[in-house]
């Protein structure tokens, strides 16, 4: 009887050792929230990360904060902060996110023309006719030319700048000639988005190369090669 009670308690605490320790985690408190956006495939972030597309559900930690952010191209990108404190208001067990749409993408065009260099080949215009024609061209879409040198061939319009809700866009053309036999001018729409709404047109380290391209100038470069020959 001896032994085998020996044996018994060997065993109990052999099984005591073997087995690893278990933490619990006391995640009492915390809130959860069915998020839901109306474009059902709105790529939806929770502090940085995507959870999902369309619909989630987010746990916001006791006497903790979590920021939610719901992104589609073409429109606006929506973001809610959901806090779970006592000196705040409780999170609510829905939330519905209303997509708006992006009116700087509808105001604009994909395009592969945009920050390129194009080149116009002038073979039956003198400089001076192709010249005067390319500044009317200029000035038909940006009125104020920033630097002009028709010794070198060189043009720049200022920046012309259009903020929408959530970005801001700089357009400019730059004219450049590099052949005069035969004569060839290269021509460049520069198109810029800061991503951001008020942006000051002298901020350069906020705008990037935008692929895409207001309106009011889709046709600049078409007119350019229709009437520059």
């Amino acid at each position: 009887m001896k032994t085998k009670l020996l044996f018994l308690a060997l065993f109990i605490s052999a099984i005591a050792v073997a087995t690893p320790k278990i933490t619990v985690i006391d995640d009492f408190g915390k809130k959860k929230i069915e998020v839901g956006a109306s474009e059902n495939d709105a790529e939806i972030y929770v502090n940085g990360k995507q959870v999902g597309k369309g619909s989630t559900v987010v746990t916001v930690p006791k006497d903790d904060c979590v920021t939610v952010i719901a992104k589609k191209i073409g429109y606006l990108t929506e973001q809610i902060e959901f806090c779970n404190k006592k000196d705040m208001t409780k999170p609510p067990k829905t939330y519905y996110i209303e997509m708006k749409r992006d009116d700087a993408y509808d105001a604009s065009i994909q395009t592969d023309i945009a920050n390129v260099d194009i080149e116009m080949v002038c073979n039956t215009m003198e400089k001076d006719q192709a010249w005067k024609l390319i500044n009317q061209i200029v000035l038909s879409y940006i009125d104020v030319i920033e630097m002009t040198d028709k010794e070198t061939g060189y043009l720049r319009t200022a920046w012309s700048l259009k903020t929408f809700k959530q970005n801001t866009i700089r357009t400019r053309i730059i004219i450049k000639e590099s052949s005069t036999d035969p004569l060839v001018f290269k021509v460049k729409l520069v198109s810029e988005a800061s991503g951001r709404p008020t942006t000051s047109v002298k901020s350069d380290e906020l705008y990037k190369e935008w692929d895409r391209v207001l309106r009011s100038y889709s046709d600049v470069i078409g007119e350019f090669q229709a009437r520059l020959k």
